[in-house]
């Protein structure tokens, strides 16, 4: 096999051959959750088998509210990054930015290892790797769904899964305690839209060979029955498009690759013209037209500034925005930013995607404005028009019976989604003592006999925050100062002190953003002035020792900090300021 050092994916012809143990294998297989296990996002496993390390996924999570300023959250890479000589390939399961999405971060990190994964998360992964022009080339392989790779000690092949996005896979890891299937993000979907169902025979296959844990998502655990195919998505769509005497505007995610391949066959099957709009949204649809996982006739898409040449009933807009997000197209065209698209009255809006937790009053505000505007708004809740990528509880208990694996480990959700899926497995027969609940850096162990066991060590696996350009620089003590400011605001005051009197010169200043209006509370301020010179002269002591500034400014710090909450019962952060001249 031939590996690249190129941005540009090599496919394999053969099974891959990666590395030798360089060390005795230790006696006890080591599985270690970096992230990902115990909520939903920065997915990242890495397994440790004497001297080799494979990891899967690699991947970014969004902040959560009360995270300031933050982009997004990459997982702890401490052990990683000391243990890199031992690191033979990272494999990604598919393409979504909560598998791929910090790789640009951790890469470089951990020597540059090779990636292994399919043709359409291969593209994903370096296109998103164009933003990061400085760093070393990735070394990216294309694998297939047929193919299987030797890392060191660790065996690894593939299983189709069906996912919201084309190209996903389960991993199969081959390892001298047992075999390991990882199912990534999946469901069960015998009728999907561009794509084929589950490889359900591969999966009874390797049940049958006996598999000592599966490590299967749980996302979607509370939710009851099976996971709807996105051909009764499609069916409810073309009813839309059937019905709707306007233009049509969808708004769903960019990934979401088999969503956009329904509307771009609605839009040529009904004579409408299609624009497609958002940066991501565009650069996902020109990769999977590229390598075909799009397939609609190019007189059928049109640039979005041509939208106004076509009558309303003769368009359909494709774009993102469904989770209300700020910067999304959506957003632009109902506060009228959008260059060429405006909201007309008698337009449909589609909003094909559930609601992310979090987002539900940006995306109540969305649907308020839309109908304001005269615009018809149709969402999941109406009707069958968005399906998750992630199993239901019967289809996370048809891979437990598929598989029959010795140990359940839950993964990818919440404590209360993985003790569901818990649950479900012990429904099914699974003894209780066999399902490990971890939780992200404890590791998992299993000895050559095949027990499996949670044990008390603990890997690094802390919040990684990426602020700008800065990666892991804002900790807890930045993120505190945020909410602090956001809630109560600042409070600077600015004292000139004499060199040898050692007495404040003139008036103290005072400036606050977010507390007060410094204007209309001059009580306040003059009894803060006041109190500050009495806290500089009581602390200043002997005029012939040199102050020690950095106390004295903690004294008023404190002291004014105090009396502010005792008249206003908020608490500013208090930025004292001293000028010694």
């Amino acid at each position: 096999m031939t590996t690249t050092r190129k941005n540009k994916p090599t496919t394999t012809k053969k099974p891959i051959v990666l590395g030798r143990n360089r060390g005795p294998i230790s006696k006890n297989l080591r599985v270690i959750p970096l992230g990902g296990l115990e909520e939903i996002g920065r997915n990242m496993t890495a397994f440790e088998l004497g001297n080799d390390i494979i990891i899967v996924d690699c991947g970014l999570m969004f902040p959560e509210e009360e995270m300031m300023g933050i982009d997004y959250i990459i997982p702890n890479t401490e052990y990683l990054e000391k243990n890199k000589k031992k690191i033979r390939g990272v494999i990604i399961t598919h393409g979504h930015f909560d598998h791929i999405g910090a790789i640009p971060h951790i890469i470089p990190r951990i020597g540059n290892p090779p990636i292994y994964a399919t043709e359409l998360t291969c593209a994903m992964i370096l296109k998103r790797q164009e933003d990061y022009k400085d760093q070393a080339p990735l070394r990216t392989n294309v694998v297939r769904k047929i193919d299987r790779i030797v890392l060191g000690g660790f065996k690894v092949e593939f299983f189709h899964v069906n996912h919201s996005i084309p190209d996903a896979v389960g991993l199969v890891i081959h390892t001298p305690m047992g075999t390991i299937v990882y199912t990534g993000d999946f469901k069960f979907d015998h009728s999907p839209v561009s794509d084929v169902p589950a490889d359900i025979s591969k999966i009874a296959r390797l049940g049958s060979e006996g598999v000592l844990a599966l490590m299967s998502e749980s996302t979607d655990a509370d939710t009851p029955g099976y996971s709807i195919s996105e051909s009764v998505i499609r069916d409810n769509l073309e009813q839309i498009f059937l019905n709707a005497k306007g233009r049509i505007i969808t708004a769903t995610f960019a990934s979401l690759v088999s969503r956009i391949q329904q509307i771009a066959d609605l839009a040529d099957k009904y004579g409408r013209k299609l624009a497609v709009d958002g940066y991501s949204m565009k650069n996902n649809v020109e990769i999977a037209k590229k390598l075909g996982y799009i397939n609609a006739r190019q007189s059928t898409f049109i640039d979005v500034r041509e939208v106004n040449n076509y009558p309303d009933n003769k368009i359909a807009i494709l774009c993102t925005g469904a989770q209300g997000e700020g910067n999304a197209v959506l957003m632009r065209i109902i506060n009228d930013d959008h260059r060429s698209i405006k909201i007309h009255k008698g337009d449909t809006v589609i909003f094909s995607s559930s609601v992310i937790p979090g987002n539900e009053r940006s995306v109540q505000g969305v649907k308020d404005t839309l109908y304001r505007k005269g615009a018809e708004v149709i969402h999941y809740k109406m009707m069958d028009i968005h399906s998750g990528g992630h199993g239901h509880s019967e289809d996370l208990k048809m891979m437990i019976n598929l598989i029959r694996p010795k140990y359940l480990i839950p993964i990818h959700g919440t404590y209360y989604m993985r003790k569901i899926h818990s649950d479900l497995g012990k429904s099914v027969g699974l003894k209780e003592e066999n399902i490990l609940i971890g939780e992200n850096g404890r590791v998992i162990e299993f000895d050559y006999r095949g027990n499996g066991k949670l044990t008390s060590e603990k890997i690094p696996s802390s919040y990684v925050m990426v602020d700008g350009l800065g990666v892991g620089d804002v900790g807890n003590v930045v993120l505190r100062d945020r909410q602090l400011l956001a809630k109560d605001g600042m409070f600077t005051i600015v004292a000139i002190i004499d060199r040898k009197t050692k007495k404040v010169l003139g008036e103290p200043q005072v400036t606050s953003r977010g507390f007060i209006y410094v204007k209309e509370n001059f009580d306040l301020v003059n009894a803060t002035k006041k109190r500050l010179r009495s806290i500089v002269a009581k602390n200043i002591g002997d005029k012939k020792v040199t102050p020690n500034w950095d106390h004295i400014k903690n004294a008023i710090r404190d002291d004014i900090g105090q009396f502010l909450f005792q008249k206003t019962q908020r608490r500013p952060m208090v930025l004292p300021v001293i000028i010694e001249v």
